[in-house]
């Protein structure tokens, strides 16, 4: 192989894809291919179905201007042995001393210098962070924290650009995901993968007592938006609203409960996932309706657009018939209803649950609820992307 480039390794990636006749796939990429699987899930959002970067980036100039890198480079075009020698140690960790040893002669055995010198050369050039707000599918951006060869920053860095990932930073210094804690990162991949599952398996079973994030979601103006677009009409505009609901659902591990036509009910075990969803829904609402203004008018004058209260709430809810029941659902519902259109609303403990996961909730006093006789905390949860 003689070429290198981005586009050429995504047309390898492509080619594999089809020759195994593979409909939907999750792409798991290490290291330097970070960038390949970036454009490869951007271009082909209906084959990829979670994406997971390893110890990556998306701009070799993020990574190859630090020190050691540069003095790794420097080495390649004096010293193939050592050259060799002291990538494998870098990224196997230090302490790896026979593995290392063993990964540096499979290096010099596999390839030549002038091949590694045009390969590396190649990758240095890799830019795929115009390609990151495009992907699509679930993402999670795993990184060991002692790893030194490139900092903890570019996988955050990495991660923000991609809209909904998800961060899991492991502790360990080597990039290989066979070394140190290997338990660690199986356990990440395998509650990645299968999160919409269990939770799916966790609502259906949950009993008494078990601890759940209630989230509710309500269109604004659905009966005028009946009246005033016809039945078939206003149903493609509802259609939508699910579709992008329970998109943000299997994204982030929530259980859909139940649909009441013009809202949703979801549970979720967690409330920073609860949270993120409700983010990642009224992400995709703004962007609708963006989509949506840039149109040319429909024949009412104007394009329609959809509007979304969000309101969370947790609790003990009780179980019954595969739906919930119970005072932290009725609050959950009554805080949803008290959100203006485009507004997350969460009380004080769903704040209290995700202290320290970077949301940004701001403080809107006490509220009095209907049926409630006790004023609710309510905290507004800014989901702009600044």
């Amino acid at each position: 192989m003689t070429e290198f480039s981005l586009d050429a390794l995504v047309l390898d990636l492509e080619a594999v894809a089809e020759r195994l006749s593979l409909e939907t796939f999750a792409l798991l990429a290490t290291i330097n291919l970070g960038p390949v699987a970036v454009a490869y899930a951007a271009r082909h959002p209906e084959r990829v179905s979670h994406l997971i970067l390893w110890c990556s980036w998306a701009r070799g100039g993020d990574v190859w201007r630090s020190p050691q890198l540069q003095g790794i480079r420097a080495l390649r075009d004096k010293d193939w042995e050592l050259y060799t020698e002291t990538v494998a140690h870098a990224y196997l960790g230090w302490s790896e001393a026979e593995a290392a040893r063993g990964m540096a002669a499979f290096l010099r055995e596999c390839t030549t210098w002038q091949t590694a010198q045009a390969a590396q050369g190649a990758v240095e050039e890799f830019d795929a962070t115009a390609l990151l707000p495009q992907v699509k599918a679930p993402t999670l951006v795993l990184h060991r924290r002692q790893f030194p060869v490139f900092d903890v920053a570019v996988a955050r860095g990495l991660a923000s650009r991609i809209p909904d990932a998800r961060l899991a930073l492991l502790e360990g210094a080597s990039a290989a995901p066979w070394v140190g804690d290997v338990e660690a990162v199986l356990s990440a991949i395998d509650e990645f993968l299968g999160e919409g599952e269990e939770a799916g398996a966790a609502a259906e079973a949950l009993g008494p007592g078990a601890f759940r994030t209630i989230l509710f979601t309500d269109v604004e103006g659905s009966t005028a938006l009946t009246q005033r677009l016809g039945d078939a009409k206003a149903r493609d505009i509802l259609r939508a609203h699910e579709r992008m609901v329970r998109e943000a659902l299997k994204a982030h591990g929530g259980s859909e409960v139940k649909t009441m036509g013009d809202g949703f009910m979801a549970s979720f075990s967690s409330a920073t996932r609860a949270l993120e969803c409700a983010i990642a829904m009224q992400r995709a609402f703004a962007a609708h309706n963006e989509a949506a203004a840039a149109r040319p008018s429909t024949g009412s004058g104007r394009a329609e657009v959809i509007r979304v209260r969000i309101g969370l709430n947790a609790g003990e809810p009780i179980a019954e018939e595969e739906d919930l029941f119970g005072t932290a659902v009725q609050l959950a519902a009554r805080i949803c209803a008290q959100a203006e259109p485009g507004e997350i609303l969460a009380p004080i403990v769903v704040r209290e649950l995700a202290a320290g996961k970077g949301f940004l909730l701001a403080d809107r006093g006490d509220v009095a609820l209907r049926g409630f006789e006790d004023p609710v905390r309510l905290y507004e949860v800014r989901w702009g992307e600044g």
